[in-house]
């Protein structure tokens, strides 16, 4: 049989539950043989509730309803990734409980890449909002995808940063792909789709309520390799996202703000606990590590770049974290002209980046 069919299908049993069913599946192995279980053997399974059975042995056409949502599904234009699909994400399997099926819309090479999460309060100050943004346009142009949940606020900004920087943007749903939620992100919604995709593991029509988020909020840290938390308080679904991350084993960050301010109070929580501290992009590329079942990214394999041997030179001395021309020129035996040539050349070759504060960087090997 059709393995989305059959994925789909035990996903939407009422009652089951993911967890349910991956407790299942520990002893019937596949959806399949789960779905054509006899009663007696499903009271047999050990960790079960019973009221948990209930749809299973209600007698429920349970594969045609799943055919109706898969029709429903295209209609929209929107993708089915089982668990077993090689399109669904690694990492996300590394969960406990990951989700049976993902719902995909827009451009699903957005899950193959690269992730880092970036969450925060609804709530947000302008600083948040402002770091927010650029924290989300620095790390698409590092080629990664910037993940988070599509909420007014710290989610807004990080979206909307990572489509400024031309970049992928993944946004996690707690609701069905036919429901924007909030509605305020409609056009925001839209544009994501454009260039990114936004995803869920709830069925068409599914409300966003709010004991859906806690759920939601694993999937957007099983998927990422790192979590930013750029502004919380003490308080708040961004502290359930991050401990959600640290039990899936990835690598927690926060953004400092100011200590008396209780929007960051969580932030600063997490950073006494030992969350690492981000003051600039490169704070969080040097500790997340590209996964090698990322395979789909282009890595240049040459040992230098096909650029004149002056520009190569220079390119050397360049560090990938923010430095001024200053500092550089003290480092060469180039008269400053040569080097602005140079330099001018290297940024329309997509090798350094020029920042403001008379600054660079280096944003390809």
């Amino acid at each position: 049989m059709d393995s989305d069919l059959e994925w789909l299908s035990l996903a939407m049993v009422s009652g089951l539950g993911v967890s349910g069913a991956w407790r299942l599946l520990e002893h019937f192995k596949t959806p399949t043989a789960l779905l054509n279980a006899r009663c007696e053997d499903l009271h047999q399974c050990p960790s079960i509730r019973k009221n948990q059975l209930a749809g299973l042995v209600s007698g429920e056409d349970w594969r045609g309803k799943a055919r109706e949502e898969l029709a429903r599904l295209k209609a929209i234009g929107a993708q089915v990734v089982a668990y077993d699909s090689p399109l669904y994400p690694p990492l996300l399997k590394e969960l406990y409980d990951p989700p049976l099926v993902l719902f995909v819309l827009g451009k699903i090479e957005a899950l193959k890449h690269p992730a880092v999460a970036v969450v925060g309060s609804r709530a947000a100050t302008a600083y948040g909002r402002r770091t927010a943004f650029r924290l989300a346009q620095d790390l698409v142009r590092h080629n990664r995808v910037v993940v988070s949940g599509l909420a007014l606020g710290i989610d807004t900004e990080a979206h909307k940063g990572a489509l400024a920087g031309s970049g992928r943007t993944l946004a996690v749903l707690g609701c069905g792909l036919d429901i924007v939620y909030p509605r305020q992100n409609k056009e925001l919604f839209r544009s994501i789709l454009r260039n990114g995709a936004v995803m869920t593991e709830y069925c068409l029509g599914t409300l966003p309520e709010h004991f859906r988020f806690p759920a939601r909020n694993r999937i957007i840290a099983g998927i990422s390799s790192g979590v930013v938390v750029v502004e919380a308080a003490r308080k708040s679904g961004s502290l359930i996202t991050a401990q959600l991350a640290l039990d899936a084993g990835r690598d927690i960050f926060a953004i400092p703000g100011q200590i008396d301010s209780y929007k960051s109070e969580g932030a600063h929580w997490l950073l006494q606990q030992g969350a690492k501290l981000v003051t600039n992009v490169f704070d969080i590329l040097e500790e997340t590590v590209h996964s090698a079942e990322y395979s789909s990214v282009a890595v240049d394999d040459s040992d230098s770049p096909d650029i004149e041997p002056d520009a190569l030179s220079l390119l050397k001395q360049i560090e990938p974290y923010p430095q001024t021309r200053e500092e550089l020129f003290s480092r060469l035996n180039m008269s400053s002209s040569r080097v602005s040539e140079l330099l001018l050349l290297l940024e329309l070759e997509g090798y350094i980046e020029i920042l403001p504060g008379d600054r660079l960087t280096r944003i390809r090997p």
